[in-house]
């Protein structure tokens, strides 16, 4: 492990026209500020079923020569199952979750980085404190966002209001303190970071930017990521509340 690498994983979907704008920012922002980096790009579907972005990591680890690329090619696919096939390589002091499609700031990462260094195990950024940015989006999401964020932060005690969020940096020591990883989907979002908290690692909250698409959202979705996502809340709180001893940190 490199003490001072930082460690980004960007899980992607059929992401080939953002990788190249987002990959290139990030990059410019690290070197920007000295900061040695790795770029692990997890694309969740490889081979016939998404040639573009092959052809596109190609090309960008060419001109970046500290771009991991990693294909997905289990039969099982999703989000979380990308994120956890990044958090299972990185090799730097900390991991980052940065998303393919531009939504994160990557001064933002270089902030949580900088963090990590002055001894927090895990960064976590907030759109709606003090400072905090949102554009772009869309209001029935919003809505749904912050009931989720609210219940969360009164079931675990904490001022934290942003658990949904992937983007978010945990360091070697809380990464491996918060396994086994439980969730297939997004539901890995909330799953990180509320072990995290249940199991006593420390943490720090800072202001950070999203920038999203204005997309729809089906109710049929809305709901089977609500119920996934209520699951592991239930689960991480059980823990706690029953063998809290068992995976506390030391």
């Amino acid at each position: 492990m490199n003490p001072n690498l930082c460690s980004v994983i960007i899980p992607a979907r059929n992401e080939s026209e953002n990788l190249p704008v987002t990959i290139t920012a990030l990059a410019s922002a690290l070197t920007e500020n000295k900061i040695q980096y790795e770029i692990i790009v997890v694309n969740d579907v490889d081979g016939d079923g998404d040639p573009k972005t092959r052809q596109v990591m190609n090309e960008l680890k060419e001109k970046f020569q500290q771009i991991v690329y990693l294909p997905n090619e289990k039969a099982n696919h999703g989000f979380g199952r990308a994120i956890q096939l990044g958090l299972n390589t990185f090799t730097g002091a900390s991991a980052s979750i940065f998303m393919a499609d531009g939504s994160d700031s990557p001064q933002d990462l270089v902030n949580h980085f900088k963090k990590i260094q002055e001894g927090y195990d895990c960064v976590f950024g907030s759109r709606f404190m003090k400072g905090g940015k949102i554009v772009d989006y869309p209001k029935n999401k919003l809505l749904v966002n912050r009931i989720a964020n609210t219940f969360l932060a009164v079931l675990f005690f904490t001022p934290y209001g942003d658990f949904t969020n992937a983007f978010k940096t945990y360091s070697r020591r809380a990464v491996e303190g918060i396994r086994p990883f439980l969730s297939p989907h997004f539901s890995i979002t909330i799953e990180l970071p509320l072990k995290a908290v249940a199991r006593g690692y420390s943490y720090v909250i800072i202001p950070n930017s999203w920038y999203g698409k204005k997309s729809r959202i089906s109710n049929l979705r809305m709901a089977r990521m609500a119920s996934r996502y209520l699951y592991i809340a239930l689960v991480i709180f059980l823990e706690r509340l029953l063998v809290s001893s068992d995976y506390r940190k030391k």
